[in-house]
C-alpha cells in the first residue's frame, strides 16, 4: 500500500522514511504573501515544484539523518529598475534541507553546520517552504538582461541647464557687497 502525502500537511518523518516523492503545478495566486509582490500578476504564471524525501544513514548519528530535496522553478513578473517596464524573472530553487527533532534544536546547530535545518513535524507545509524559498530568490533590482526600450542615460533637460546658465549668481550680489565694504 502506498501512502498518499499531502503537501499542506505532510508528515515529515514519514515521507522521508518513504523515500516519497511530491511534485506539484501550482498557480503563482495560491502564495499570498510572494503574489503581493508581483507586478501584473496574472492566473497563467505558475510555480513547477518537486520535494524528494531522503533518509540517508549515518555512523555518527543514532540511525540516520533525514533530508528533503526541494526543486522550484517559476516566471515572476516585476518592474525592471532601469526602463521601468515590465520584467518576467525567472525564479529556480534546488536545495536541500535536514530534519531535526524540534526548533531548539535546528536554533543549536544553526551555526555549526552549513545545510540547511528544519524542524521535525507531523503537519509540515510544504507550500509555506516553497514561498519562503521563492521570497528569497528574488531580486533585490530586477531588471532586464538588454532593456527592450532605450533607457534614457543624461541625469537632465538640456533646457534645464540654458535656464540654470540664465539666471544670475545670488553670491555673486553679496561679493559686490564685500567689495564695496573693503573700499572704505
Amino acid at each position: 500500500m502506498t501512502k498518499e502525502f499531502n503537501p499542506d500537511r505532510l508528515d515529515a518523518k514519514a515521507f522521508v522514511q518513504a523515500g516519497a516523492r511530491l511534485a506539484g503545478h501550482d498557480s503563482l495566486l495560491k502564495y499570498e504573501r510572494l503574489a503581493q509582490e508581483a507586478k501584473g500578476l496574472h492566473p497563467d504564471l505558475r510555480v513547477d515544484w518537486e520535494a524528494q524525501g531522503e533518509w540517508r544513514a549515518d555512523a555518527g548519528t543514532e540511525g540516520g539523518q533525514m533530508w528533503m530535496h526541494l526543486q522550484v522553478q517559476a516566471t515572476f513578473p516585476m518592474v525592471c529598475q532601469r526602463c521601468l517596464g515590465p520584467v518576467d524573472v525567472p525564479l529556480q530553487v534546488n536545495r536541500s534541507f535536514r530534519f531535526v527533532a524540534d526548533e531548539a534544536t535546528a536554533e543549536a546547530l544553526d551555526d555549526e553546520v552549513e545545510e540547511d535545518l528544519l524542524a521535525l513535524s507531523r503537519e509540515f507545509d510544504l507550500h509555506e517552504l516553497i514561498e519562503d524559498e521563492l521570497l528569497m530568490t528574488l531580486p533585490v533590482v530586477p531588471r532586464h538582461d538588454e532593456c527592450p526600450t532605450p533607457v534614457p542615460m543624461a541625469s537632465s533637460d538640456e533646457d534645464f541647464e540654458a535656464a540654470e546658465a540664465e539666471r544670475p549668481n545670488p553670491f555673486a550680489a553679496l561679493a559686490s557687497l564685500r567689495v564695496g565694504k573693503s573700499d572704505k
